[in-house]
C-alpha cells in the first residue's frame, strides 16, 4: 500500500519536473505581449483558462499519452520533432517583431475572439509544448511501474500526488499571467523588452533542442532497424 511518503514523492516529483519547462514566471512577459490589446480582466480571464487547459492537456499526457500515440501510430521523437519546430517558428516570430509596433496595430477584438487563442498558440506551445507533453508522458509510464500492474498497489493515490503537482504548477502560470502586467509595470519598459527577447531566443533554443532530441532518437530507431535487417 501507498504511504504519505509516496503521495508526497509524486507531487514533488512532478512539480520538479515540470516547472523549469512551463516556465510561468519567464513566459509571463510573452502572455503579455501577445494579449497587450486585451483589457486586464480578459487577459486575466485567458491566464485563468491557459492554467486549465494546461493542467487538462497535461493530465491526458499523463494518463493516455502512450496509448493515443500508438493509436495514431506517431512515436513521441515525431512528436518532439513536430512541437519544436512549431516552438522555434513561435519564438522566432517574437524575436523578430517589433514591440512598439505590434501593440500598436492590433486592434482589440471581441472576447470570444480572446478565448480562441487561449489553447494555440498561449497554451500550445507556449506554456505546455512538446517537452512538457514528453515528460508528462514519461511520468505516467514512471508511476504505472511503481506501483506495479494493478490499482491495488498504490497507482490511484501516486496518480493523485501527481495531479496535485501539476495543479501546482498550473496555479502559479494562472497567478503569474494574470499578473503579468504588474511584473512588467515593476520591469519597466527596457527591462521588458528585454526578458521579451530573451524569452523568445530561449524558447528558439528549447525548440531546437526538442527538434533535435525527437530527430537523433528517430535515427537511432533508423539505425537500429538496419543493423538487425
Amino acid at each position: 500500500m501507498a504511504s504519505l511518503r509516496d503521495i508526497v514523492s509524486a507531487l514533488v516529483l512532478t512539480f520538479v519536473s515540470l516547472f523549469p519547462v512551463v516556465n510561468p514566471i519567464g513566459d509571463a512577459p510573452i502572455f503579455l505581449n501577445l494579449t497587450r490589446q486585451y483589457p486586464e480582466s480578459t487577459r486575466k480571464l485567458l491566464a485563468r483558462k491557459v492554467a486549465w487547459y494546461g493542467f487538462t492537456l497535461l493530465a491526458i499526457s499523463m494518463l493516455f499519452g502512450s496509448e493515443i500515440l500508438a493509436f495514431f501510430g506517431v512515436t513521441l521523437p515525431v512528436v518532439q520533432i513536430a512541437g519544436g519546430l512549431v516552438l522555434t517558428a513561435t519564438g522566432w516570430h517574437l524575436l523578430n517583431q517589433p514591440l512598439d509596433a505590434a501593440s500598436a496595430t492590433r486592434e482589440p477584438t471581441s472576447l470570444q475572439g480572446a478565448l480562441e487563442e487561449a489553447f494555440y498558440p498561449l497554451t500550445l506551445p507556449i506554456t505546455v509544448g512538446p517537452g512538457c507533453i514528453s515528460i508528462a508522458v514519461a511520468l505516467g509510464a514512471h508511476l504505472r511501474s511503481l506501483s506495479g500492474s494493478g490499482w491495488e498497489h498504490g497507482y490511484p493515490v501516486r496518480l493523485a500526488g501527481a495531479l496535485v503537482g501539476m495543479a501546482l504548477v498550473c496555479l502559479l502560470v494562472a497567478v503569474c499571467y494574470g499578473n503579468a502586467d504588474r511584473l512588467a509595470g515593476r520591469l519597466g519598459q527596457t527591462g521588458t523588452t528585454i526578458v521579451i527577447r530573451l524569452s523568445a531566443f530561449i524558447l528558439i533554443a528549447i525548440g531546437i533542442e526538442i527538434a533535435w532530441t525527437g530527430l537523433s532518437a528517430e535515427l537511432l530507431l533508423v539505425l537500429e532497424r538496419a543493423r538487425t535487417s
